[in-house]
């Protein structure tokens, strides 16, 4: 684990979901809410170090694509009051199932429906690169209070594993274990400072039947026709029934690195 000022995501316009046309960008993230039962079964969590470094001070938080509330339930667990923002009514429900203390609003980046200076802490789980970073940035500093932090946070998988690496195989070309995303604090006229870095490695376990989960709820998994969806998703089942590292325990193990960043509102003057 650790925590800098040092490296920083990508600055201006990123490869990847950031950069799509709106449409295309909202069709595909709607594609979650179609797997909204199995995202919230199978997606990891977040370590609790990479969770207290987030959250350092905040006391009113807002959840941003908070989907299914992964990182939700643990926020609420400190004791947290937190505002969770989805597009998706569908993972919403989920949340509301799972994490009844928070405040569901159906909302977007770009327009999450809050009010003015509504919260201490905004945080972004797997769901920054989604967003149109302009429009987003401005929306960012309307909810946050005058010194108010935007965070940042993704897993990422990665394949330092045999199970892993053939896994990675087996997921091919449209299962990316990186990211790209745009700093908020290099769009155009942004009040964000540059971040502050930290990350933690640690192990996601899962039986064979939730590793399928996991992978059926790729927004890419969602969208392949029904054939290609069922032949990924009996090789990773035969995967993860036969591969030496599962086979006598039934477990899978995941190696994940959780990246973290931190934007502070500039203060005026």
């Amino acid at each position: 684990m650790s925590g800098t000022d040092g490296p920083g995501p990508a600055s201006g316009p990123a490869p990847g979901p950031a950069s799509w046309p709106d449409d295309r960008r909202e069709r595909h993230a709607a594609t979650f809410g179609r797997a909204a039962d199995r995202y919230a079964r199978s997606r990891p969590g977040y370590p609790d170090a990479a969770v207290d470094w987030l959250v350092a001070d905040a006391r009113t938080i807002c959840d941003l694509g908070a989907g299914t509330g992964k990182l939700t339930r643990a926020l609420v667990d400190r004791g947290l009051a937190v505002r969770a923002v989805d597009p998706s009514p569908e993972m919403l429900d989920q949340l509301r199932a799972a994490v009844p203390e928070a405040e569901a609003v159906v909302g977007r980046a770009e327009a999450t429906g809050l009010p003015d200076a509504a919260v201490d802490l905004v945080v972004a789980a797997q769901s920054w690169h989604w967003v149109d970073p302009a429009p987003a940035v401005a929306e960012m500093a309307r909810v946050l209070r005058p010194d108010g932090v935007l965070a940042l946070v993704w897993n990422l998988r990665e394949t330092s594993t045999d199970f892993a690496a053939e896994l990675a195989t087996v997921l091919g070309g449209g299962d990316d274990t990186g990211f790209s995303h745009t700093d908020p604090s290099t769009v155009a006229g942004s009040p964000f400072a540059p971040g502050e870095f930290f990350e933690a490695t640690w192990t996601h376990r899962l039986t064979a039947g939730l590793l399928v989960d996991l992978v059926a709820s790729r927004s890419y998994v969602i969208d392949l026709d029904e054939d290609a969806r069922t032949r990924l998703l009996d090789r990773v089942d035969r995967l993860a029934r036969t591969h030496p590292a599962a086979r006598e325990s039934g477990i899978v193990e995941i190696p994940y690195r959780t990246r973290c960043w931190r934007h502070r509102l500039r203060t005026e003057g």
